[in-house]
């Protein structure tokens, strides 16, 4: 099997998408993409996002795009969370809300089809039947399904989830600044930029870079 790498923003043909996906879950996903005609790409780290989904528009077909460096559990489930997004889309048109209840129900539907696959491990597969009774907006806003995701990950040194970190740590986020957490408020956590001294709230759960005091 190739090296897993993230592949430029291009149109994916469906041989090269096997290696980002779990044993026993290609077959199924390309059969929903070679139904619904999708356009699908595999990007670059986005720090914004995880996937996203556009529908059809006159001589474009429905595009999808998921983030290439997650680890394939991470990819799959956010590919479903936008193929629930395509097929919401074909039942009711655009005048639905983006995650409500017609979207969770079509989320649902395909999610539990492939948990059915036993596709995921079995810490995994425990979130998501949790997942399954009121499916968020996005998986990382998940807290105790992220972190089970998390293992998965190939390893990086100095890299932790911030709830991991002590108070008055320093950390590096994606955007390339240096803060120092703080205290925790209700569920986040108050943060201060290094630079311009201005807080702000972190997700305990958001990935972040350990500075050490002398850097």
């Amino acid at each position: 099997m190739p090296e897993r790498s993230p592949m430029p923003k291009i149109e994916s043909p469906l041989h090269q998408l096997n290696p980002y996906l779990p044993e026993g879950s290609f077959e199924d996903v390309t059969f929903y993409l070679v139904e619904y005609k999708v356009h699908l790409t595999v990007t670059r780290e986005r720090l914004t996002k995880l996937g996203d989904y556009r529908n059809k528009h006159l001589d474009k077909n429905h595009r999808i795009s998921v983030n290439g460096n997650l680890n394939k559990f991470s990819f799959l489930i956010t590919l479903l969370h936008e193929l629930g997004h395509l097929v919401a889309y074909e039942k009711y048109g655009n005048k639905i809300q983006a995650h409500g209840p017609q979207w969770k129900d079509e989320f649902g539907k395909i999610l539990a089809r492939f948990i059915s696959k036993k596709i995921f491990p079995a810490d995994i597969e425990k979130e998501l039947l949790k997942t399954l009774r009121n499916p968020a907006a996005s998986s990382c806003a998940e807290a105790p399904l992220t972190r089970v995701l998390k293992k998965y990950d190939p390893h990086k040194p100095g890299i932790y989830l911030l709830e991991e970190l002590p108070d008055e740590s320093l950390f590096r986020f994606k955007n390339g600044h240096i803060y120092k957490k703080e205290k925790k408020i209700r569920t986040r956590f108050l943060c201060q930029d290094q630079s311009t001294k201005k807080q702000f709230l972190f997700s305990p759960i958001t990935e972040v870079e350990l500075v050490k005091k002398e850097e």
